[in-house]
């Protein structure tokens, strides 16, 4: 057992503490690299492996980066309001606020026992006064931009969490917190226009360097369609509704419309033979979510309304039907049924025995779904779909019955929740004058302590008469504030502006601070937010670019997703399990860079994996070996008598290794490919051990060596390399060192070993001179004794030179 532990972690974390020798210089911003890992929710009282596996392969990166002369700015906070802490009080009767810090002071303990380069001192707490008091002005700004608004409207409601849920929080039907099935309810409610910014959110997606699939996720939950809007008339009738297709190239096939339960409509057009059923119908769809109704398995489901309504491109008269699988929050809340050429059209139109007419010549089955030629279509007989399309548009435009038309499925982001644990929205009602913004010089609006917040449906603040009853800001008269909460999402949708200028009492960020440091150069976190807080955060970024407060369009300039990292089974972690891995037991047993080496070595970054002690324990054992290495070649530099200086084969082997984890680090760690960066420490471990067993050794060279060795280690197991500089002799602190770089011509080789096959088997393995040429390389392989053996009495048809890696020689 070496002599790396705890003891080396607290020595070298008091001392960088001390010395401040992460210092940021907000003077020199040239070099600037702001590296931002996605701060935690101390929902609970210890870090995990999941969040081990954010940090400390993140800062290994950003050590790098520093090494490399980087200006790193690596900031950490909390993101501390949310429902587990108010779930956690219901459970024990402990405040949240109580919990929340208390979690927190523990957290920090831990963060800073991982020996990470953040810098403290620019801190957020997105519970504390001092933040949420500039979330508030954050909705002001977004309210005096008309981004904010509030309206009744049919919400996601979780009946566990007595809340609403935004549209991104509802997974496969249930609630992504608590995994219960979410009903929809009517209720009045804040908004965020995010749906302002669609387009853009859309376009700016391909200049990201993001994960792929992160940006597919995001394009596909924007949802952009193009089409035409079409308005459908009711017979009899002034009413009207208006449709979005993006076939309109299938209009004249249209054999019914569908409106969706929740239509406003559909009472006014319903005969009443028809209500009772309708009504019944109308409950129904209530108690299903939207997965549930969208579902290709389900059975299309449906009341005829008893009107009918005219098909604007031929005059034709269809019947209106009410069905659950057309939905009011996407598109116009109706749809024109094509019973030929779509699937849920085409067995609604079965299970209602409705007509069903080929419009598109194509297939030998219906419904046929793809782009053909237009028949039964009139005028646009024998056109093919995309120019059928753009003429019957056309039509629709010039004889005004409709318009082409740009579709999102994204929806506006509904904010406010019914709990209480979360930033106060600074709203009064007032009989007299309305609606009334708080003004910014009265905020924060602050969060009561003294409430009852045992969930029943209603906002705990409404609970709270002493934070209900206020003044009205405009007239002085009574009035009372909003009682809901903001999403935590808001408070994370703008935390890494804060970061750069957290002391600032006047404002919630100096713009000439931020623009300066901003946007974040990479970004660190998992795949799960991808259409939640990563779409959140480009939206308040590009509203606040359009106030005048930011110059800059993106606020994540380049991101990347670490995996999962699993229980020992295979199977995600968690309690029931029995499966969770607590860091600080490894941690105490190993020390903090054992375990972020592990992190690193036993898994890819961007995959994860299944949690190994072994794998530990085996990285514990290179650790140790590495130390023993160092030490036996520290005895010998410090040995007066050792005089060589000349560079013979040895010492060019040895430098050939060395030149090439210089190499090969530096590539990896910029990718972030950790693995491969220790399997090149561990070759030069390996390299070195060799060399200390030569029986002339030049000390001076082998001084570089080591040194070179350890500042490439330097980044990956902090506190352990820096008590090996320091025990090479070397000034505080390796972190001040300026990382290595190759050489290239000590990556060429004197000799090299190359393979020889015969018709694709290796036969022999040959030492050649590098430079040789390929005629002398054939003929060096063709004398192998080993080679002749399956090459003697045969036809050579041809030999084949791959240099610098082996000789295919082909025999018949």
């Amino acid at each position: 057992m070496g002599r790396y532990g705890t003891n080396i972690d607290t020595k070298w974390q008091k001392k960088w503490e001390e010395s401040d020798v992460y210092h940021f210089d907000k003077n020199n911003l040239d070099k600037k690299l702001y590296v931002l890992e996605m701060f935690s929710y101390p929902s609970a009282s210890n870090l995990h492996a999941g969040h081990w596996f954010n940090y400390g392969p993140a800062d290994s990166w950003a050590r790098f980066k520093k090494m490399q002369g980087f200006n790193v700015f690596q900031p950490m906070g909390f993101d501390s309001f949310g429902l587990p802490a108010e779930n956690y009080a219901i459970k024990t009767g402990v405040h949240p606020k109580d919990s929340t810090m208390k979690n927190i002071e523990t957290m920090t303990k831990q963060l800073k026992s991982m020996g990470a380069m953040f810098h403290w001192d620019n801190e957020v707490i997105t519970s504390e006064p001092d933040y949420y008091k500039w979330t508030q002005w954050m909705f002001l700004q977004l309210y005096k931009n008309n981004l904010a608004y509030r309206k009744n409207a049919p919400v996601n409601w979780c009946p566990s969490c007595n809340t609403v849920l935004a549209n991104e929080q509802v997974i496969d039907g249930a609630c992504e917190r608590c995994s219960s099935n979410v009903i929809k309810r009517d209720l009045t409610q804040w908004f965020f226009k995010i749906t302002d910014y669609a387009e853009e959110l859309l376009e700016k997606l391909d200049d990201l360097d993001w994960p792929e699939n992160t940006k597919s996720m995001q394009k596909h939950w924007i949802g952009k369609s193009v089409g035409a809007q079409l308005t459908f008339k009711i017979v009899d009738s002034d009413l009207s509704f208006d449709i979005f297709t993006t076939r309109a190239d299938t209009l004249f096939g249209v054999t019914y419309a569908v409106l969706a339960p929740e239509n406003p409509l559909v009472d006014k057009i319903t005969k009443e033979e028809y209500k009772e059923k309708l009504e019944a119908y109308k409950e129904q769809a209530k108690k299903q979510s939207e997965i549930e109704r969208q579902s290709i398995t389900r059975e299309k489901t449906g009341v005829f309304t008893g009107s009918y309504a005219i098909n604007p491109i031929n005059g034709r008269k269809v019947p209106v039907w009410v069905g659950d699988y057309v939905l009011s929050t996407y598109g116009t809340g109706a749809v024109m049924a094509v019973p030929a050429h779509d699937e849920r059209d085409f067995e609604f139109a079965k299970k209602h025995n409705l007509p069903i007419e080929k419009v598109i010549e194509g297939g030998d089955a219906l419904p046929y779904t793809e782009d053909g030629i237009m028949i039964n279509s009139g005028e646009f007989n024998g056109l093919e779909s995309s120019k059928g399309r753009a003429a019957v548009i056309d039509k629709l435009e010039k004889e005004k019955l409709g318009c082409k038309k740009i579709n999102y499925r994204l929806r506006d982001w509904l904010v406010s929740r019914q709990r209480y644990w979360g930033a106060p929205i600074p709203i009064v009602y007032c009989d007299k004058c309305g609606t009334v913004a708080v003004p910014e010089d009265q905020l924060p609006v602050e969060l009561p302590y003294d409430v009852e917040f045992t969930p029943d449906g209603k906002s705990p603040l409404s609970k709270c008469d002493s934070f209900v009853n206020t003044t009205c800001p405009n007239c002085g008269g009574p009035a009372k504030r909003e009682v809901d909460t903001l999403d935590t999402f808001v408070c994370s949708s703008w935390y890494f502006l804060r970061y750069a200028d957290n002391k600032n009492s006047e404002k919630a960020f100096d713009p000439k601070v931020i623009n300066e440091m901003l946007p974040v150069d990479k970004y660190i976190g998992g795949p799960e937010h991808a259409c939640m807080h990563l779409l959140y955060a480009r939206f308040f970024t590009k509203a606040l670019r359009d106030m005048g407060y930011l110059n800059f369009d993106e606020p994540f300039t380049s991101l990347t997703h670490q995996g999962l990292i699993l229980g020992p089974d295979g199977y995600k972690m968690s309690k029931s399990k029995g499966n969770t891995i607590s860091p600080d037991d490894y941690i105490s047993e190993f020390g903090s860079d054992v375990f972020r080496m592990y992190l690193m070595f036993g898994f890819d970054y961007t995959e994860g994996g299944a949690w190994s002690d072994e794998g530990v324990k085996s990285v514990s054992r290179f650790v140790d070996r590495v130390e023993r290495t160092l030490a036996s070649c520290r005895e010998y530099i410090n040995n007066p008598n050792n005089d060589k200086s000349s560079m013979d084969d040895e010492e060019k082997d040895l430098n050939f290794v060395r030149h090439n984890s210089i190499k090969s680090i530096t590539e990896d760690a910029e990718k972030m490919q950790f693995n491969t960066c220790i399997a090149r420490l561990m070759e030069y471990t390996n390299a070195l051990s060799k060399y200390i067993n030569v029986d002339n050794k030049n000390s001076g060279f082998l001084k570089e060596c080591l040194e070179d060795f350890i500042i490439l280690m330097a980044p990956f197991a902090p506190h352990f390399s820096e008590e090996q500089w320091e025990l090479l002799g070397m000034p505080y602190s390796v972190f001040n060192q300026k990382w290595p770089e190759f050489d290239s011509k000590a990556l060429i080789k004197d000799e090299i070993e190359i393979a020889v096959q015969v018709n694709g088997k290796i036969r022999d393995r040959i030492t050649i001179a590098s430079n040789l040429d390929e005629e002398s390389i054939k003929q060096t392989a063709l004398n192998s004794e080993d080679v002749k053996k399956y090459t003697d009495g045969k036809n050579i048809v041809k030999v084949i030179v791959i240099k610098g890696r082996l000789v295919n020689i082909v025999v018949k």
